[in-house]
């Protein structure tokens, strides 16, 4: 006699059969995800040196980030970056884009060449650099030389530094710009454009009313992904520049690290992250704000 199943066992041994195949991945979630955030936020509010007990400090961690020209610094020179790496990375993949959207020779070949710096890691590329940009021996200087320039200091001059580490993103991060509005190129719709030609409308014309409004969109999430990229740049620094000289090129992720691993102030240096993270935070709010009202318009 076959055995039978009452209609509403069902529908828990099979929620019990989903949750048995997908529990390897909450917990994985959970312990490299959830409960680190959780343990971070409340070491911030600790003198912790991962070594003794903390002790429970409160808004103290808080209040001397305020008052410590250290991390003004950071700040700074993490505004600076971003405000140089953004606009510039976007304009460039923009204009680069538009060229090889063209029917040219040999484009397949210039579009792999232009992403490639993309897939290169953080680390690769500094250490590439680093020998490029030698202030002694590097194939930079030796350049300037040989058409009559004075040396550079490059990454070793507090007042370039900073500046020198833009382009080297610019190198490899144009390339992700690239990319992505050459994709979004491809599905502006042909009519408009013909229209628009048959109107009168010139080339300029032509990308001011009708590609560059039909790649907002695209436009709007190239700029909050370069704004999260650019405020946790950390790789290129570290292997760079370390921070130096003189704390020029000093960005609030490497100062997040340097206070926990370096001078074992892991509280402070989690309530410096939750600052990073408070203002990534409000950035994509305020994208997002935008984003619904140009949509309701």
């Amino acid at each position: 006699m076959p055995i039978t199943i009452a209609p509403g066992r069902r529908p828990r041994r099979e929620a019990g059969t989903a949750w048995l195949f997908i529990s390897p991945a909450v917990l994985i979630i959970l312990g490299l995800s959830i409960v680190p955030v959780v343990w971070s936020l409340l070491l911030s509010f600790q003198a912790n040196d991962l070594v003794t007990p903390s002790r429970w400090v409160g808004l103290d961690n808080y209040n001397a980030l305020v008052q410590d020209p250290k991390f003004g610094q950071a700040v700074r020179n993490t505004l600076v970056y971003t405000a140089l790496y953004v606009p510039l990375s976007i304009v460039l993949g923009l204009a680069l884009a538009l060229v090889l959207n063209q029917r040219i020779r040999l484009v397949g070949l210039y579009r792999t060449l232009m992403f490639v710096p993309f897939v290169v890691s953080a680390t690769a590329q500094g250490v590439l650099f680093s020998f490029i940009l030698d202030p002694e021996f590097g194939a930079a200087n030796s350049l300037l030389h040989r058409i009559g320039l004075s040396s550079q200091g490059f990454l070793t001059d507090p007042g370039q530094a900073l500046l020198v580490l833009v382009g080297i993103t610019l190198w490899s991060g144009t390339g992700f710009c690239v990319v992505v509005y050459l994709a979004a190129l491809q599905e502006v719709p042909p009519s408009l454009v013909e229209a628009a030609r048959l109107d009168g409308a010139g080339r300029w014309q032509v990308l001011r009313h009708v590609v560059l409004p039909a790649l907002r969109p695209i436009t709007v999430f190239l700029l909050l992904w370069q704004v999260i990229q650019s405020l946790q740049v950390f790789d290129l620094v570290y292997v760079t520049t370390k921070g130096g000289p003189l704390g020029s090129t000093t960005v609030i992720v490497y100062f997040v690290w340097e206070q926990a691993f370096k001078t074992f102030t892991a509280g402070y240096g989690a309530a410096a992250a939750y600052v990073l993270a408070a203002a990534l935070l409000i950035i994509a709010l305020a994208v997002r704000i935008v984003r619904r009202q140009g949509v309701a318009r």
